[in-house]
């Protein structure tokens, strides 16, 4: 088991280099490939698709335009662990009890009035995993960037990983990437947003049966760590709704740099057409210093809209109608059900919590009418008060639930704005 834990990159594709052959078989497989794009900490209107006029985004611009986007997708959780567990099993926070990170008594005890619940930091091994699923249908499995949710996420049905852990950021995104936490060994690339991708390219040139790629790379979380080459754009370039931090600009652009890289290297394989694409972000953006997602109200940690609305879209080419702007309401937990269906699989169907959207992106049916819940019976401390849109002074969050049912007032005015791809705003 403790070897297991180290296994590097190179001994990962080692072990899976049997299963391979030349790319030139990929074309007869029927299933797709699926490549999950999970962003970390990126707001609702961090891109130029959902009508950011400050970051530069245009290579995830370009594939929303060639896939269905939806305005009101949700995350599962308003921070990381909770979300990324939701996805990974399909079941709300209250069934996995991961809540938060770390510890559920955050902030200082006298301004407490209730008792937290006791935070679950590791995901239960009971629950079958989107990997584990996938694995069973004959998906190799490369899990790629920020896990977060164990020490590893070879013990949850992936074949490979990539940088994956406990932990929930680097200490940075230069080497030694704090003291080596994320364990990855060093490349022609020193950003580690950069190394992560050198590394999930160099499993693509190898796979050629049908691939699971979860691409969760630590960006653009936390320490705000430029791309110096970049830097030069953004320190004069006029604020957008709040957005005006150049060096966080740096590194969205840089992570779309990568994903354009990502989306190449499919094409130069034949490997795009037949791929099915997620891409999201695990909870809110930031709000304040970093970043803000205005019109929507605060941000990551809280339950407001700017804490749990995410850019969320699927593409997946002559199968789901392209440059669509979907209002239905979606959420994380609909990940899983959605790609199981894909493949015909009906078993586990009662165990999920979100609902199959297959219906709606490949035939335009109706999505059943239902209500979104969240449950988060614990403290999040509060920060950067000078910008707290949250209207409490001592936490981001304290313990309470959200239902989202209906259309609201501001979420109505969506149907008069039309997405513009190519210049990447709302017009």
């Amino acid at each position: 088991m403790k070897y297991k834990r180290i296994i590097s990159f190179a001994i990962g594709l080692s072990i899976l280099i049997p299963f391979f052959s030349c790319h030139s078989t990929q074309k007869g497989f029927k299933k797709p490939n699926i490549i999950l794009i999970n962003i970390d900490d990126m707001g609702w209107k961090d891109v130029g698709f959902m009508g950011s006029e400050y970051y530069e985004t245009p290579n995830i611009d370009l594939l929303a335009a060639q896939g269905m986007v939806f305005s009101q997708g949700y995350a599962a959780a308003s921070n990381c662990a909770p979300s990324r567990a939701s996805i990974t099993t399909g079941k709300w926070t209250t069934r996995h009890q991961i809540y938060t990170v770390s510890n559920s008594d955050r902030g200082n005890t006298k301004d407490r009035k209730l008792i937290p619940i006791r935070n679950t930091t590791v995901l239960d091994q009971r629950f079958t995993t989107l990997a584990q699923k996938l694995k069973a249908h004959g998906y190799v499995n490369c899990h790629s960037g920020k896990w977060h949710l164990s020490s590893d996420p070879l013990d949850y049905g992936f074949d490979v990983n990539i940088a994956g852990g406990e932990q929930g950021a680097p200490g940075s995104y230069y080497p030694p990437y704090g003291k080596g936490k994320v364990g990855l060994e060093g490349g022609k690339s020193e950003y580690l947003t950069d190394l992560i991708m050198e590394k999930t390219l160099l499993f693509l040139d190898e796979v050629n049966k049908p691939f699971f790629l979860h691409y969760t790379p630590y960006a653009v979380h936390t320490p705000i760590e430029p791309v110096d080459s970049l830097l030069y754009k953004y320190k004069n370039k006029p604020a957008y709704r709040g957005q005006k931090n150049p060096k966080y600009a740096t590194m969205v652009e840089n992570l779309d740099r990568n994903i354009g890289l990502l989306v190449r290297k499919l094409k130069e394989l034949n490997l795009f057409e037949n791929s099915l694409i997620i891409f999201t972000s695990d909870n809110g953006g930031y709000y304040g210093k970093i970043t803000m997602q205005k019109p929507l109200r605060a941000g990551k940690g809280s339950y407001y809209e700017g804490g749990i609305r995410v850019p969320f879209f699927f593409l997946w080419k002559d199968k789901i109608k392209s440059g669509k702007n979907n209002e239905n309401a979606i959420s994380h937990l609909d990940i899983f059900p959605t790609l199981i269906e894909v493949l015909g699989d009906k078993s586990g169907e009662s165990e999920w919590d979100g609902h199959s959207l297959l219906p709606l992106l490949t035939q335009n049916q109706v999505l059943q009418e239902r209500s979104l819940f969240w449950h988060f019976p614990i403290y999040l401390q509060g920060y950067d008060i000078e910008h707290n849109e949250n209207r409490d002074s001592l936490f981001r969050t304290r313990p309470g639930s959200v239902i989202r049912k209906g259309i609201g007032n501001y979420i109505t005015t969506l149907k008069t704005v039309k997405l513009n791809y190519t210049t990447s705003k709302r017009t």
